[in-house]
């Protein structure tokens, strides 16, 4: 049938236009789809969809994602990925992936909050028996493995406390069992700490971060380098439904191209910024991997290459909560909210879990501080302003 012999309404929906072959720019097409068309019964009928070389359904890939998914595990040094709506997304397919009712599942002390949130839950209602240790805890984690552990997370450095594990020891210790290692590696972005090259046999990031580089959009990813690891993640993708918008998609690969660069100069202004902080009175400690001031220091001169723009301070034990409540809301270009990786530099109050059993720091109030592309000199002098309110 042709555009002559087509009714108008027929042809609105059914264009015979193809456009000419040849077309070639930077930015990487944007294909949204549900629907994936087949030329023929035997195309429909053998499809699958697990592997990257072809397409069954928008769910399980488009150009635009099998992309993105491509260039994150070459970042990461991996053979597989599977993207996810967030990163809590990303860790909940690791655990539906290896965990199942009976089996036991190792989880550090400071590890992000919503993965013990989804720990504490498989254990209350899925029958997971889940176990927290102590981060720094190295090689004796080979202890606490019992028969039916299956998976030990591990973040490195940990979230808010910052303690660099070492994940070699948990790696080795782990593979004697037969136990699987994920490694949530958000905070080097892939760059300066090679998880895989140290043992890892998954690793999360949150693309929310630094891959997505302007704190507007929610994306996490799996990554690994295993065929069968990898065929567990992607079953438990699918069974979840854990699909990604194209445009979103589009606009993780349109900063991939100056991740590097804002990383490493989130990097050096942290460094700065902590610097001047280590010197002011009011702080007791600087807890960046970087700093000898932080547990596991040793560990990360040894593992990384580099280092992130995240990091904690602890005040000095004579002022309250309120007083660094204070020294928040008057601070002008650290803007208070959660997450971290892109332009702005922001600052967040954190509470430590008073069932931390690792954790012996509580006379001392925490901020955690994400430094962003501002210019540092006026970083500084933010925090100097903000910290007259103290007294």
């Amino acid at each position: 049938m042709n555009a002559k012999t087509k009714s108008k309404q027929t042809g609105i929906v059914h264009s015979d236009y193809v456009p000419p072959a040849g077309f070639s720019a930077f930015p990487p097409a944007v294909y949204h789809a549900s629907t994936v068309i087949f030329d023929t019964v035997e195309a429909l009928r053998s499809r699958e969809w697990i592997g990257r070389d072809s397409y069954t359904y928008g769910l399980h890939g488009t150009p635009t994602t099998f992309t993105l998914e491509a260039q994150l595990a070459n970042i990461e040094g991996g053979n597989h990925c599977v993207l996810a709506p967030s990163g809590l997304a990303a860790i909940t397919i690791v655990d539906m992936a290896f965990l199942k009712t009976g089996d036991d599942v190792l989880i550090p002390e400071n590890i992000y909050n919503p993965n013990r949130e989804l720990g504490n839950w498989l254990s209350k209602d899925f029958g997971v028996s889940v176990r927290y240790y102590d981060p720094l805890i190295g090689a004796g984690i080979a202890d606490l493995i019992l028969p039916n552990t299956r998976l030990i997370w591990a973040e490195t450095p940990g979230s808010i406390t910052m303690e660099v594990p070492d994940i070699p020891a948990f790696c080795k210790a782990a593979h004697e069992k037969g136990v699987i290692v994920a490694v949530d590696n958000t905070w080097a972005a892939g760059l300066v700490f090679d998880a895989f090259g140290h043992g890892a046999d998954v690793v999360v990031q949150a693309v929310t971060k630094y891959q997505a580089g302007a704190s507007d959009l929610l994306m996490g990813a799996v990554i690994t380098r295993d065929e069968e690891l990898n065929r567990k993640i992607n079953m438990a993708h699918m069974r979840l439904g854990m699909g990604v918008s194209p445009d979103d998609t589009y606009l993780v690969l349109r900063s991939l191209a100056s991740m590097k660069v804002r990383f490493e100069k989130s990097g050096e202004s942290s460094m700065i910024v902590a610097n001047w902080l280590k010197q002011r009175p009011e702080i007791s400690k600087i807890l960046h991997p970087a700093f000898p001031d932080c547990p596991g220091h040793d560990i990360f001169e040894r593992d990384f290459t580099g280092t992130g723009g995240l990091f904690s301070v602890l005040f000095d034990e004579r002022y309250t909560e309120a007083q660094t409540d204070r020294f928040l809301e008057a601070l002008k270009l650290f803007k208070m909210g959660f997450s971290w990786g892109g332009t702005h530099s922001l600052s967040v109050p954190y509470r430590i879990r008073p069932d931390r059993k690792d954790w012996n720091q509580r006379d001392h109030q925490l901020i955690r501080f994400y430094i962003g592309l501002e210019d540092p000199a006026d970083l500084i002098a933010d925090l100097e302003q903000a910290l007259s309110t103290l007294d």
